[in-house]
Formats: structure tokens, C-alpha cells, sequence
């Protein structure tokens, strides 16, 4: 039994070691969504199946913070409403259900996040290209070897927990998220760094 046990603690090793190694990487990726808040955007999140429920975590973490005082930050997600993802889905197919949210609902100035725990999601990889499209800062939150949304350059910026386990790469997403916001409000209470501008 111990060695199983040993086993399934070195698993979650190396993931987290290459998640430091992207410190700078990440570090980017959040100044720069912080200045898309501080401009007036929103963050806009969205996965499939665990992801989804990622999803509604990262926005309660933006919405409502847990530690008294931190700044209340506008984020909603696509994957709340079922009357929405069934309706898309009928009618333009499930590949369209983050897509057709976000040609409705995103503007320039907002942010998109997608996780995909192998890269390879079709309805991600659409959601991210439409709010590219449409002037979004692009995130993707991203597992294994990143899949063809890292390959293809579809985000802006590119998170992957390097595990081939889906288990251990949604324990990671959740490590990465936090830091993200985390991040996001280090920037917020560092005077100068961004630009003059009043969030909304």
C-alpha cells in the first residue's frame, strides 16, 4: 500500500515543478489581464465537463473574493445556463456553444479563459478563436501536451499542467487559477503599474 501511496504524491511532482518554471510566463499573462480589468473588461470562462464547474470556481473567486478587502473583479461564465448550451447545441452544434455566447456577450476590452484538460477540445479551441477574433485577451488554462490549441497558437497565453493524468492536470488547473488571481490583485495594489484608467 505505501508505495501506491508514494506513487500518487511523486505523480504531482513534476507538474508542479514545470508550473514554476512558467512563473514568468504567468506573471505576464496576469498583468495583462489586469490590465483589461483595469480598463473596464471582464473575464469570461469556460470548459467542459469538470472544467465547467472550473469554470463557475474561477468566477466566484473573481466575484465574490474570500479574503476580505481584495477587489471584486467582473467575471461570468458560459457553462451556467443549460437552457443556453442545449439551445446553441440544437441548433449550431456543441462545437458553437462558447463561440456563439461570446460574439453575443464579450467585448474588445474583456478577457477569455478556456480550460481544456488535454488541449483538444473543439468547442474551447472555437471559443478562443471567436474572442481572438473579436479582440479578447486569450487564456488557455491547458493539460498534457497543450493538445492543438497550444500547438496552433490559439490563446494569447498558453498554461499547461504537463500530465498526461486528468485527475493531476485538474488539480493543477485549480493551482493555476488561484495564482491568477492571486497575481491579478498583486498588480492592482502596486501603484504605477497600470494605466490611468478607472475600473467600471
Amino acid at each position: 500500500m505505501f508505495p501506491a501511496v508514494q506513487r500518487a504524491f511523486a505523480r504531482r511532482v513534476a507538474p508542479g515543478e514545470a508550473l514554476a518554471g512558467d512563473a514568468v510566463r504567468i506573471a505576464q499573462a496576469c498583468y495583462e489581464m489586469a490590465l483589461r480589468f483595469h480598463r473596464g473588461g471582464k473575464l469570461i470562462v469556460f470548459g467542459n465537463g469538470g472544467p465547467a464547474t472550473d469554470a463557475q470556481h474561477v468566477v466566484v473567486e473573481f466575484v465574490h473574493p474570500v479574503i476580505v478587502g481584495k477587489r471584486a473583479l467582473p467575471a461570468i461564465s458560459l457553462t451556467n445556463d443549460a437552457a443556453t448550451l442545449t439551445g446553441i447545441s440544437r441548433t449550431a452544434g456543441f462545437d458553437e456553444v462558447f463561440a456563439a455566447q461570446l460574439r453575443l456577450l464579450a467585448a474588445p476590452e474583456d478577457i477569455a479563459l478556456g480550460l481544456s484538460v488535454d488541449g483538444r477540445c473543439a468547442n474551447v479551441r472555437r471559443g478562443l478563436v471567436a474572442a481572438r477574433d473579436l479582440g479578447l485577451l486569450t487564456v488557455g488554462l491547458l493539460g498534457g501536451d497543450g493538445g492543438d490549441i497550444a500547438r496552433d497558437a490559439i490563446a494569447d497565453h498558453a498554461v499547461v499542467a504537463r500530465s498526461d493524468d486528468p485527475c493531476i492536470v485538474k488539480e493543477v488547473h485549480v493551482t493555476i487559477y488561484h495564482i491568477l488571481w492571486e497575481l491579478v490583485h498583486v498588480f492592482f495594489e502596486q501603484p504605477g503599474l497600470l494605466e490611468p484608467a478607472v475600473v467600471r
